[in-house]
This record gives C-alpha cells, sequence and structure tokens, in this order.
C-alpha cells in the first residue's frame, strides 16, 4: 500500500501541476489579488459586481496601497423568450457580460484586458412579484458567477509574473 502511494506521488509531482495558491494568504497570488483596487461600476448589477470582486479579491488587506486597478464594464440584457399563443412571454433569459481591464497603476500600462459573461433562463409565471424576484436572483447568480470568472482569470495572469 506504501509503494502505491509512493507511486502515486511521484506521479503527480512530475505531471507539472503546481498549485494556485500555494503559501496562502502570504503566497504570490493571495498578496497580487489583495492588491486589486475595483473602480466603482455604474448601476445595479455593477454594484453587485463590485462588491463580489472587492470580496474576492480581498482588496485593501495587503496594508499597502494597490498596486493595479480594475476596470470593469457591464452589459446586462433581460430578453423574453417563448411567446405563448396570447402573445405573453413565457420564459426570459437574462445575460450579464463584463468588459475588464487590469491597469499596473505605476506604469498606466493595461496588464490584461479581458471579457466574462454568463446567462440564465427565467421562467415567466402569472405572479409579477414572482417573476421580478426571479430576475433579481438571475442577476445576483450571475453576478457571482462572471466574478468568479473574473477573479479566476486574473489569479491565473498574476501567477505568469503579471506581465
Amino acid at each position: 500500500m506504501r509503494l502505491v502511494a509512493l507511486a502515486f506521488a511521484l506521479l503527480l509531482s512530475a505531471c507539472g501541476l503546481k498549485p494556485m495558491y500555494s503559501g496562502g494568504a502570504a503566497g504570490n497570488v493571495a498578496q497580487g489579488l489583495s492588491g486589486i483596487e475595483v473602480s466603482p461600476i455604474e448601476g445595479k448589477s455593477g454594484w453587485l459586481m463590485r462588491n463580489a470582486l472587492v470580496d474576492r479579491l480581498g482588496a485593501g488587506k495587503t496594508g499597502g496601497g494597490a498596486q493595479y486597478r480594475l476596470d470593469v464594464r457591464l452589459d446586462d440584457k433581460l430578453e423574453g423568450l417563448g411567446l405563448l399563443s396570447d402573445d405573453t412571454v413565457a420564459r426570459e433569459r437574462r445575460t450579464l457580460r463584463a468588459r475588464y481591464q487590469l491597469v499596473d497603476l505605476s506604469t498606466g500600462e493595461i496588464v490584461l484586458d479581458a471579457s466574462a459573461g454568463s446567462d440564465a433562463g427565467i421562467d415567466v409565471v402569472s405572479s409579477e412579484y414572482a417573476t421580478i424576484a426571479a430576475e433579481n436572483t438571475a442577476l445576483e447568480n450571475l453576478t457571482r458567477q462572471v466574478a468568479d470568472r473574473i477573479v479566476t482569470r486574473l489569479a491565473l495572469k498574476l501567477r505568469s509574473g503579471g506581465q
């Protein structure tokens, strides 16, 4: 049994995988992420997105000043799908797309220019309140998903050396 575990450990170390957050909060990636300030983003979806990003980045935890600035522009669309015979909408699709840039504050250089997005389907029911609640819940969920994608991409960029 020990021989199998040893063989597995040797194979795993040879595959080239490296932990992204090695070193925990003191690691390079975690320190880099916490050194990113998030610019204000317009609208309700922008407020949700900025809060989600600040939470995930741990912005300001380094104690020093920010090294990078994250600028985000959002495109939030809600469109009706699936018309019924009485011309009412039976289903909606909410799409949230983010175009973001990571800017090095010391040089003004754009280190990363990318986009991320996600979408969700919403059932339109007879209760207007329930439909509005479903639309808001979809926006909150999409915001978290897109924020996760942005932070993952930022972490990959910082792990590879930032530049």
